[in-house]
């Protein structure tokens, strides 16, 4: 049975990654597979409708994504012309909040799939056999999950992934840790092997032609019982320091992304991890530093890097979970002493901690509020999302103190957005009669500050006076008060710095943006649409 029509669709929000589950059931469907006619589209694309489809798969990425996801279900239902027995959604969030979208009575007769396809597609994919579903004889079959990604769907939209040169594949998965905070226990289950890298490189190749680089999405590959052997086919390949990919006359640097990031508690333990990562072209060395109880094999990690020539360091912070502003602030910190003392660079990309289970990205931490989350959102759009280890871009951007970190996040939020109009141009008077204000506060008058901020969202920022107990908060509560259109637009006629570190070295966080886009909204900025780029 051939020649179905099968649809394919990717939420219309940004990520890093192309949709690999969607890239294997294309390879099921496609010319290697059962010869359907596959199309693949990302967002609400309308040339869809009013075709007739035989199936529709939809993916799902960040639970914070709940809406964006929900109208890209309801558009599948659409497509399929009422005919909710021929859509699947699957993915990430569909796993961690499958019963939210089990029980959601719209989506009645959809099947929701929770996990990997990682049985016979039929059993996989629920299939009915007495039904007379396609492909539901399908019951012995290799898993879709095992499949060799098909990269030519990729062609098929005008959205172009930072990182799609690549073999992405697994030599990993689940994990030996249970953190609460993640949602690889509920998704992949216990740490075990996956199918051999070799396999999956030498399908792509025969099937796509060479990739430039390998990403492996292993959640701790230094975990494995097999990490050794893992490295030394990984060196097999060509990934090896300074190994270049030919392309006609053109020859182009390969590298190796751990991109889940490896382990320090593991890391610390023998220098024979840092020495065999140090045998392949790894760049940049990705290590989580998720707490200040990481601090001393996370600082090991880092120097055994550094003795065996990994000098290009990736670090993911977590925070809004069970940390504080000043517990972020130190770690961060600990990352520009070790840049400076050892010559090395670390980029530091922290990562705002959201229930794996929530719709929205409105978590507030027990330590945060709800201004600083915001504050420190917009701190990370105007330095691209990164900390650099620069000693002065870092104490620019955050402070030289944990003092005045806290200090900035609890500036009016259009200071720190338009930070270099108010520092340095036209803004700066108004910006010197605010710190001095805001240091004539004392300790109680700043909670009760930041506690009226985080009542309201800004467009009530006008209204926080009346509520105002303290004389003084009540007279600086002016300064947060959103500004104008004309004079936001004439602020953002000012040149602005440009990131130095390249789309796909950054971390996929699909909501760093989301409180910008908020906050231009709410200030009206209809055509400041720099921002969203």
């Amino acid at each position: 049975m051939a020649n179905n029509q099968i649809l394919l669709i990717e939420p219309g929000y940004k990520n890093k990654y192309p949709p690999l589950g969607l890239m294997k059931i294309a390879q099921y469907h496609g010319p290697n597979g059962t010869q359907d006619r596959v199309v693949f589209i990302k967002g609400l694309d309308k040339r869809v409708l009013g075709q007739a489809w035989d199936r529709i798969y939809v993916t799902t990425l960040f639970s914070f994504e709940y809406k964006r996801i929900a109208d890209t279900i309801d558009f599948a239902i659409e497509a399929s012309g009422g005919r909710r027995d021929k859509v699947f959604v699957g993915g990430i969030a569909a796993s961690l909040m499958h019963d939210d979208f089990v029980h959601e009575s719209r989506w009645r007769g959809i099947r929701f799939i929770k996990g990997l396809l990682s049985e016979a597609p039929a059993k996989a994919l629920q299939l009915d056999d007495f039904s007379d579903e396609l492909y539901a004889e399908d019951q012995y079959g290799t898993p879709i999950e095992d499949l060799i990604p098909d990269y030519s769907i990729l062609e098929q939209v005008d959205y172009k992934y930072p990182v799609s040169d690549a073999y992405f594949t697994y030599a990993s998965r689940g994990c030996i840790r249970k953190c609460s905070f993640c949602g690889v226990p509920k998704l992949e289950g216990d740490q075990r092997d996956a199918k051999s890298i070799t396999s999956i490189v030498r399908g792509v190749e025969k099937l796509y032609g060479a990739k430039k680089d390998l990403t492996l999405m292993d959640n701790n590959v230094v975990a494995s019982a097999r990490f050794k052997e893992i490295i030394a086919e990984i060196r097999d390949l060509g990934f090896t320091p300074g190994a270049k990919l030919k392309r006609g006359r053109l020859a182009v640097q390969r590298r190796v992304d751990f991109n889940q990031g490896v382990d320090a508690r593991i890391l610390c333990q023998d220098k024979m991890y840092l020495r065999e990562l140090s045998t392949i072209c790894l760049r940049p060395l990705r290590i989580a530093f998720d707490h200040t109880g990481l601090k001393k094999p996370y600082e090991q990690a880092i120097r055994y890097a550094n003795e065996f020539g990994l000098t290009e360091l990736s670090n993911y912070m977590l925070y809004n979970f069970h940390d504080t502003p000043r517990d972020l602030f130190e770690r961060m910190r600990l990352n520009v002493a070790l840049n400076v003392e050892l010559g090395i660079r670390i980029w530091s990309f922290p990562m705002r901690f959201q229930p794996t289970n929530r719709k929205d990205r409105t978590f507030v931490g027990e330590h945060w509020s709800r201004y600083q989350l915001r504050s420190m959102q917009l701190v990370l759009q105007a330095t691209h999302g990164v900390v650099s280890g620069q000693p002065e871009f870092f104490s620019h951007a955050f402070g030289s103190s944990p003092e005045e970190f806290e200090s900035i996040l609890m500036l009016p939020h259009h200071f720190i957005f338009n930070r270099e109009w108010y520092e340095l141009h036209g803004g700066k008077p108004e910006f010197e009669d605010f710190k001095v204000q805001f240091s004539a506060l004392d300790s109680d008058e700043r909670g009760e500050l930041l506690q009226l901020l985080s009542s309201t969202d800004p467009k009530g920022f006008s209204r926080l006076e009346a509520k105002a107990s303290a004389p003084r908060v009540r007279k600086i509560l002016r300064f947060y008060t959103p500004l104008a259109k004309s004079d936001e637009a004439q602020i953002w006629k000012t040149p602005r710095a440009v990131s130095a570190v390249p789309d796909d070295e950054r971390v996929e966080d699909a909501g760093l943006n989301e409180d910008v886009e908020d906050f231009v909204e709410q200030e009206s900025q209809d055509d400041l649409v720099e921002v969203r780029s």
